[in-house]
């Protein structure tokens, strides 16, 4: 059992630790992004697109990086009474606090599908079933959403991302979880 919790661990350590170190990147991009709109804006006619493109970047920077952030432990914590716990106690608190927050993100995670399913067109009240069908190539894509700005991009590519994003960040609480289960049991992680 040990085996499979720590085959899980390092799997998805590894796709995170991946994927953030490449999104560590998106910060240059959003530079760019506001560097040119600065450029534009002073130089030659304003670029209608660089508002929402920099939103877009900074949404996917935070989203897909966040499972790094978790698993490298920089996401803020209240270390008033948690820095002086022994490591049993932090392990016992840390179990609790990461089951919280899989509830958490597994909320989001129903209202980003439902928000993405009503984005590729779908106003029926069983979101879920209707993405795994546009996936499957049994649902058909209704009129897609756009951003009522004058650039109008889609919505949907985003609220992919978002949905991804959670869905790393969740297959990193377990991974968490199961490293605290492992401390408990007196294992080195």
């Amino acid at each position: 059992m040990q085996g499979v919790m720590r085959g899980y661990i390092s799997t998805v350590d590894a796709v995170n630790r991946r994927i953030g170190r490449v999104m560590m990147y998106g910060i240059f991009v959003l530079m760019g992004i506001l560097l040119w709109s600065s450029i534009s804006k002073t130089f030659f006619l304003p670029s209608l697109w660089t508002l929402e493109m920099a939103q877009f970047v900074m949404v996917g920077y935070y989203i897909l990086g966040g499972p790094y952030s978790i698993q490298m432990g920089s996401n803020v914590r209240m270390d008033l009474l948690y820095g002086e716990w022994s490591p049993s106690r932090k392990a016992w608190f840390d179990l609790a606090t990461v089951l919280l927050l899989i509830f958490y993100l597994c909320v989001l995670l129903y209202g980003a599908v439902s928000s993405t399913a009503y984005s590729l067109g779908y106003w029926g009240s069983e979101p879920v079933s209707y993405l795994a069908g546009v996936v499957f190539g049994t649902e058909e894509i209704g009129r897609l959403e756009r951003s009522p700005t004058a650039w109008r991009p889609y919505i949907w590519p985003i609220k992919v991302v978002m949905i991804f994003g959670m869905i790393l960040m969740i297959l990193q609480c377990f991974s968490e979880f199961l490293k605290d289960v492992l401390r408990l049991t007196g294992e080195d992680i």
